[in-house]
């Protein structure tokens, strides 16, 4: 009876230093893991030498597969690529910088062989993000689990495993430009898994995110799986006029018992209100049309320069396959 593939998607953005790391690494654990594999590098249009190291790995190493971007796409697009060109029978995508632990490849696996198609990697400490990154990711899930109505799992990464057909599911139907990988990956279904981890200090480098990145990552998050806040214009119009019917009735009371009153004050404050409401409103419309403009443009996720080790025309036809469907 032949072994079953894991394909392991390594997504790459300058990683120069944490990628031999990386390697020897992962390898240790595959190879002792009981399943043929595959480690499929994408390189999201590294600036380092990541290319020349990746080719030298995949030159010595014909499981290692590699994807170039023609230029950075950013993390998501990477993770989808992987997916699109991995043909294991379960899919496991994790970052390069070794803090997603590769130890805890087994775990997965044991799971995928009891049946579980959808494993979600929480992570229950991360010391190198700092005090403000960990209170922000905190509230940035109880934030959209609160507007979406579903139960994100707090503090799910990147760093998750799928069964192939979940995979497949991935590739066919969610294809859209502005994406939540790892959300998508806990609302597919199936039977479904939860490991914990502590996350490692980085090999090597820092971290790419911003907190202006995070911070755009959050809206397009929102703005995905919840239309909660368009509705935010009828709540606003329900209390503003509330208040305006409050301000009514204080103003006639005061004018019956003093006479006219001075509301110069009162209006200034009533106006710089409304208009901040208006145009906090207006900001939110405009976050959905901007996705919306980026969907209907159709432009690809990302493109590829060049692959190793890999049949890139049988998986662009997948692709292809894919966005058709969903054109």
């Amino acid at each position: 009876m032949s072994k079953k593939l894991l394909s392991l998607v390594v997504s790459v953005f300058n990683e120069e230093e944490a990628l031999p790391l990386f390697y020897r690494e992962a390898g240790k654990i595959l190879r002792d893991c009981g399943w043929e594999y595959e480690i499929l590098f994408v390189n999201d249009g590294s600036a380092d030498r990541s290319r020349e190291i990746l080719s030298g790995l995949a030159a010595s190493d014909p499981r290692v597969k590699t994807v170039r971007f023609s230029r950075n796409f950013g993390h998501e697009a990477a993770m989808i690529a992987g997916i699109d060109f991995a043909s294991g029978d379960a899919v496991i995508c994790m970052d390069a910088d070794l803090q997603h632990p590769p130890s805890c490849i087994p775990a997965m696996l044991k799971l995928f062989d009891e049946g579980y198609e959808v494993i979600s990697m929480v992570r229950t400490a991360n010391r190198s993000a700092g005090l403000l990154k960990n209170i922000t990711s905190s509230g940035f899930y109880a934030v959209i689990n609160s507007l979406s109505g579903r139960n994100f799992e707090k503090n799910a990464s990147d760093f998750f495993g799928v069964s192939g057909r979940a995979a497949e599911i991935l590739r066919q139907n969610y294809r859209e430009r502005v994406r939540f990988l790892r959300g998508y990956v806990q609302s597919i279904g199936f039977r479904s898994a939860v490991l914990t981890y502590e996350a490692a200090d980085r090999a090597a480098g820092h971290s790419k995110y911003s907190l202006k990145k995070l911070f755009r990552f959050s809206m397009n998050t929102i703005v995905s799986f919840s239309d909660l806040p368009l509705r935010l214009g009828i709540y606003a119009g329900v209390i503003s006029g509330f208040l305006g019917l409050v301000l009514l009735i204080y103003s006639v009371a005061v004018k019956l018992r003093n006479g006219a009153p001075d509301g110069y004050t009162t209006i200034i404050v009533l106006l710089c209100f409304m208009f901040a409401v208006l145009f906090f409103l207006i900001g939110i419309i405009g976050e959905y049309i901007g996705v919306l403009f980026q969907e209907v443009k159709g432009r690809p996720i990302y493109l590829v320069e060049e692959t190793e080790n890999l049949d890139y025309r049988s998986s662009r036809t997948r692709q292809k396959s894919a966005e058709s469907k969903n054109s």
